[in-house]
């Protein structure tokens, strides 16, 4: 296996930050990823497993071995007469996954269509969108510790998920490589299609009785009308979770603000849209230096000309700041900070 020193990691992470990284090797296998971890010559290094690099900033160089996931593979493992097992490998592109899914009518990811990133990174997000979350189909995963170079199972309830949030953010975080994980999908599924500008859409398209993959092809022509490219320029998606907070919070930003965007998650929380918050903050389109906010979206930050992850950080910090001091919420970044 190929161990590369001071390799740039500015085309293998979507905000285009030039930084590099001590060492680096990319791993195509599960046996190839325990040949690495048990290399003695980089035993001491720290270790970060690299999947699309799409939610990640790097502020500075990282100082050890950064791992490139890319190992492959989606295939059938169970099939039967009202679903079908499916198992990824963690360097799948995940969108090539739920097109994988959508194509044989298998449902139940199909809302999370084009979200960047890998298979291996989707659990430890939690990723979510347009009404359906990953833990609604997923039933496990496969992993190696890389302290042990033991595997490991994890099932849904072990890895304690919650909104964009898992084990491996937290308590397990970079402590092992996820291989591979385990969906169970629907053969007849129910579509969803009332979340956000999909039944509008549809609508347009004059679709009345929708099809998961009507409900894909409109979701990814709605992402690519809000989100900017990110082979043109440099950002990572949503920058900020949606923060939720308790009714009476709620209700005082509402009497002051009657248009704010907000959604019911029980009887005793809302989750307000983090980007309105920003926008009502005068944030929306702002540039300062090389960094700025999208204009068609105020919770992506931008990478306008060749940002140092230093620079996009204090930017975030900014509007944290001001969202904070005009509502009295601090907002908690969506993306790793390494």
């Amino acid at each position: 296996m190929k161990i590369l020193n001071d390799h740039s990691l500015q085309d293998l992470n979507t905000f285009k930050i030039n930084v590099k990284a001590k060492f680096f090797a990319e791993i195509f296998s599960v046996e190839k990823s325990q040949e690495l971890l048990a290399d003695k010559n980089l035993e001491k290094e720290k270790k970060f497993v690299l999947g699309g690099g799409s939610n990640i900033l790097f502020t500075k160089n990282f100082n050890g071995l950064v791992i490139k996931n890319s190992i492959p593979g989606i295939k059938v493992i169970e099939d039967n007469i009202d679903s079908v097992l499916i198992e990824a490998g963690a360097g799948v592109n995940w969108d090539d996954l739920v097109k994988f899914c959508v194509d044989k009518n298998y449902g139940g990811i199909e809302n999370l269509s084009f979200i960047p990133g890998t298979v291996g990174a989707a659990p430890i997000q939690n990723i979510g969108a347009y009404g359906q979350e990953l833990t609604e189909t997923f039933q496990s995963l496969e992993a190696v510790s890389i302290s042990s170079l033991k595997f490991k199972t994890f099932v849904k309830d072990e890895c304690k998920f919650a909104y964009r949030y898992s084990i491996f953010k937290e308590e397990l975080k970079n402590q092992f490589i996820i291989t591979s994980i385990k969906l169970k999908l629907k053969k007849n599924p129910l579509v969803k299609s009332d979340y956000g500008d999909i039944r509008t859409s549809l609508e347009k398209s004059k679709i009345i009785e929708p099809t998961i993959a009507d409900v894909r092809k409109t979701i990814i022509q709605i992402r690519k009308d809000k989100l900017p490219d990110q082979l043109v320029i440099g950002n990572a998606g949503s920058f900020f979770k949606n923060p939720i907070v308790d009714n009476k919070r709620f209700e005082i930003i509402k009497v002051e603000n009657n248009d704010v965007v907000a959604f019911k998650v029980d009887e005793n929380s809302v989750k307000i849209a983090a980007g309105w918050l920003i926008e009502k903050c005068g944030w929306k389109g702002k540039r300062v230096g090389n960094v700025g906010t999208y204009l068609k979206h105020s919770l992506i930050i931008v990478n306008h000309d060749d940002a140092t992850g230093a620079e996009v950080l204090e930017f975030a910090m900014r509007i944290k700041e001001e969202v904070e001091s005009k509502f009295g919420i601090i907002l908690e970044e969506e993306v790793n900070i390494i």
